[in-house]
């Protein structure tokens, strides 16, 4: 049977987690929401094919890479896969009434081309026998790290008002040693949920290849059984660091019972020690924790006679994935489409993009500094983020269709200079037409309509013009339009005056009348 063909974005990750994190079948399966058949098959092609991780550059076309993994159409690869040994003989250690021969028969259920139950036996017992320190522990040293917030939490008072702020701990805990970060957030919003993530990382020296969150709403988009959809933000720092996320299950605990734990251990050793305590700032709650946490962490655990810190530093510090040289800086992932006039909006601020984008549904990515637009992952569009509330469109102009960069190119500073070179009085409508405006741009386009003028009429007759319509108040291009193509300019000035002053009449008072 052919394999399901799956999306090469889908299946470069799938590549990525076997060759380059090593993770087990199971686990990529749960990842990406794939059965455990679709992951064997592509475990076998991928062993056949020899590939190696990262992948090299004759492969980057997508094209050649499934020419290697697929030879022959129809034809499925596959190779007598092994069983996750460690997987197995964790079951055997978390629950008394898991066997050998159970687990061999769900192997055999998902694989069943796999080795007989002799074989399965006599190489789980060769793997045991290499079985290291590390590899003892329950979980895999520098595999998971387990994230969560607190239900319970503590007072923060402001001092101003006397309003109170409940602060909860955020809990990250490493699921081999036990190492315990713990740190307050007056909030579980995105931008608080990944800066802990970051400080965390910071705390450890490293980051753990598999994330394991609840499904709140900063973590998880859309929580599933099977295909749980991550928050973009939140898959991008995974991606940055180098892991992938795996959330609990909903409505399963044990999924999460690392972090349970700890945060019981965190609400009484840290937020019990603080209940009697009076904080008025976030900051002088965190420094109060800080001491707590290291105390928690260098206590020895009764049955190991160790504590955290040392299990740390002896299994799982070298486990670690080094931390990149730029931290994390969080983004925001919106989904906007495109307006007629080609910008988009974010934050109350509207962005341009190529105008042949209309209509069109981008993927928008702002940072504190910068706001970036793709198309199908293709950046289209990158600019500084505005922060002005009187700026509130940012265009560039090469996004612009060619009548209307023509329009933009010109400013209040060079539309005056032109005036000038025709005469002081057209300068001087020009400064009135912008004047009159709220905003001087506002006024750009009757200025490039005077400027127009120029292709059927001579300076000399514009600047004259241009006198009349100033002398007159009536400094509007419709004006100077009308005086140009009834010839009035041609006209003194005075002289119309005198012919349209009013005449002698006995209700009229006159000047003299106010002396």
């Amino acid at each position: 049977m052919a394999a399901e063909r799956l999306p090469m974005r889908k299946l470069r990750e799938l590549i990525r987690m076997k060759l380059g994190l090593g993770m087990s079948g199971r686990a990529i399966g749960r990842s990406l929401g794939l059965s455990p058949g679709t992951m064997s098959d592509y475990v076998g092609r991928i062993a056949v094919a020899k590939l190696s991780w990262p992948l090299p550059a004759a492969l980057d076309d997508d094209s050649a890479l499934t020419r290697l993994l697929f030879p022959h159409e129809g034809t499925c690869v596959r190779s007598r896969p092994e069983p996750d040994w460690a997987t197995v003989h964790q079951e055997l250690r978390s629950n008394k009434h898991v066997t050998k021969l159970l687990l061999w028969q769900e192997y055999r259920e998902q694989e069943p081309e796999g080795y007989e139950y002799s074989q399965f036996c006599e190489r789980y017992a060769r793997w045991a026998k290499r079985l290291s320190v590390t590899m003892r522990q329950s979980h895999r040293a520098g595999d998971k790290l387990f994230v969560d917030f607190s239900g319970d939490g503590i007072d923060v008072v402001d001092p101003k008002t006397g309003e109170c702020q409940k602060a909860r701990l955020f809990v990250a805990v490493l699921g081999a040693s036990n190492l315990t970060y713990v740190e307050p957030a007056l909030s579980e919003d995105l931008p608080t949920w990944i800066g802990c993530h970051v400080r965390a990382f910071e705390f450890f020296g490293g980051a753990a290849a598999v994330l394991v969150p609840d499904n709140l709403k900063s973590a998880i988009k859309t929580a599933h059984r099977y295909e749980p959809e991550p928050n973009p933000t939140y898959a991008e720092l995974a991606r940055h660091y180098d892991s992938v996320i795996i959330p609990a299950r909903p409505y399963r605990p044990r999924d999460k019972a690392k972090v349970e734990q700890a945060v019981l251990l965190a609400e009484r050793w840290i937020l019990a020690a603080l209940r009697k305590r009076t904080f008025y700032s976030l900051g002088e709650l965190r420094d109060a924790v800080k001491p707590l946490m290291e105390r928690l962490n260098n206590r020895p655990m009764r049955r190991l006679n160790k504590s955290r810190r040392q299990l740390f530093e002896e299994l799982e510090r070298s486990a670690l994935r080094p931390l990149p040289a730029i931290p994390y800086e969080f983004a925001e992932w919106k989904c906007p489409r495109v307006h007629v006039d080609y910008h988009v909006e974010y934050d109350e601020h509207f962005y341009s993009v190529p105008y042949l984008q209309v209509g069109q549904q981008l993927d928008l990515r702002a940072t504190a500094t910068t706001v970036e637009l793709f198309r199908n992952n293709s950046r289209v569009a990158s600019h500084v983020r505005s922060y002005d509330e009187r700026q509130r469109y940012v265009t560039k102009l090469e996004h612009m269709p060619r009548g209307h960069r023509e329009y933009a190119e010109w400013t209040p500073p060079r539309l005056i200079v032109w005036a000038n070179s025709v005469g002081p009085y057209t300068a001087k409508l020009v400064e009135e037409i912008m004047l009159a405006r709220k905003h001087p741009e506002h006024g750009f386009r009757a200025c490039l309509g005077v400027m127009r003028l120029r292709e059927t009429y001579e300076d000399v007759r514009i600047e004259r013009a241009c006198e009349r319509a100033v002398k007159r108040r009536a400094c509007r291009y419709r004006s100077v339009e009308a005086i140009l193509r009834h010839n009035l300019d041609r006209e003194p000035v005075a002289v119309v005056e005198a012919q349209r002053a009013l005449p002698l009449h006995g209700n009229v008072r006159g000047p003299g009348y106010y002396n």
